[in-house]
């Protein structure tokens, strides 16, 4: 897979003015800051979290900053979701893609990488690629798993965050030397708790819990590691109550398949899932068996009869609604069925409008 390689920003520039206060922030300084200028970074979901960190990581000056989502713009992500606006989700614009724009507003020492595309196990891998660390937007476990594989294969530390309600979890993963996800957790863990469309997120928490992932981003890339937290952090922003696990001995004392065997069932396609119903949304993701790159213009045109109004589309989506349902499909072939939260109902969708 390619992907938009931005040139590397200038590290032997003099003047980091833009950077002062870090920069005479006692563990870090000049030297740390041209690491940092120097540094590579894939983020792996761009919501909430995804929205928080990019904007703290970049403005703190990250050199290079690939960001990968396979959503839109909607107007109840606003609440949380920092880089977006009301102009993007009426627009339906990708993510990546306004994320991308507003960050290359804030800093243009900083080259911005978006990618409009759902992270699996055929190209996780690539997406990982040339970074130094991997960092954990998303909103489920599969996806996670898959970063733990690729990270652990690699050599790559990534960063874990999730949040919903007012409550959150950050634990960074150094492979080889401290615990990884499937040394806590041997399977994505079904039902242990509520979800953002059972229990909402408060803007608060994604906060708190993204600040504690771009300190540990920091330490991480000016090789401050020492300093890192390496336990569990759970926080409740209702309660303002900080709880901290020391989660070593699932490493030193398990019998991890992933980092002590090097099974990497995940990255191997073992669990792959042609569907996912969204977080917080009555939407079913559909994903296509290949990169099959759709016809937007041919589809369109066969589907401008039916539909309420006439399809909408640019050079990353084609819209339309028809019946009860909105369809958002993008040029890899995969598409959003917005108006259900049933797998069959979606795919039989798809195949009814799209094809099979």
């Amino acid at each position: 897979m390619d992907h938009a390689d931005p040139s590397k920003p200038n590290t032997d520039q003099s003047d980091l003015a833009r950077y002062s206060r870090q920069v005479i922030f006692e563990h870090l300084g000049e030297q740390a800051q041209r690491r940092l200028l120097a540094a590579r970074v894939t983020l792996i979901g761009c919501g909430a979290l995804g929205t928080v960190l990019a904007d703290m990581l970049v403005r703190a000056g990250i050199g290079y900053f690939r960001i990968v989502d396979r959503d839109c713009v909607e107007l109840s992500n606003l609440q949380r979701q920092i880089l977006f606006t009301e102009k993007d989700a009426a627009n339906g614009v990708p993510k990546a893609v306004a994320a991308a724009k507003r960050l290359a507003e804030i800093n243009a020492d900083v080259a911005i990488d978006p990618v409009v595309i759902d992270a699996n196990s055929a190209n996780v891998e690539s997406l990982a690629e040339s970074t130094q660390l991997l960092l954990d937007g998303t909103d489920n476990f599969e996806t996670r798993f898959l970063i733990n594989d690729v990270a652990v294969k690699r050599c790559l530390p990534w960063i874990y965050g999730a949040c919903v309600g007012a409550e959150g979890m950050v634990l960074p993963i150094l492979p080889g030397i401290t615990p990884c996800l499937k040394c806590i957790w041997e399977q994505p863990p079904p039902g242990v708790g509520p979800t953002c469309d059972t229990a909402g997120v408060i803007a608060p928490i994604v906060h708190i819990v993204a600040a504690l992932q771009a300190v540990a981003a920091i330490q991480i890339l000016t090789g401050n590691t020492t300093e890192l937290n390496r336990k569990l952090v759970r926080i409740n922003s209702w309660t303002g109550s900080f709880d901290q696990f020391d989660l070593q001995s699932a490493r030193d004392e398990g019998d991890c398949p992933c980092c002590r065997h090097g099974e990497f069932a995940h990255l191997a396609g073992q669990y792959d899932a042609r569907t996912a119903v969204l977080c917080e949304r009555d939407a079913v993701q559909i994903r296509a068996g290949t990169d099959m790159g759709v016809d937007f213009e041919q589809i369109a045109a066969r589907i401008t009869p039916i539909a309420k109004s006439p399809p909408t589309l640019n050079r990353y989506l084609l819209r339309f609604d028809v019946d009860r349902y909105q369809v958002t499909l993008f040029r890899d072939g995969r598409a959003i069925i917005k108006g259900t939260s049933e797998p069959d109902e979606a795919r039989s969708v798809y195949a009814k409008y799209i094809g099979t």
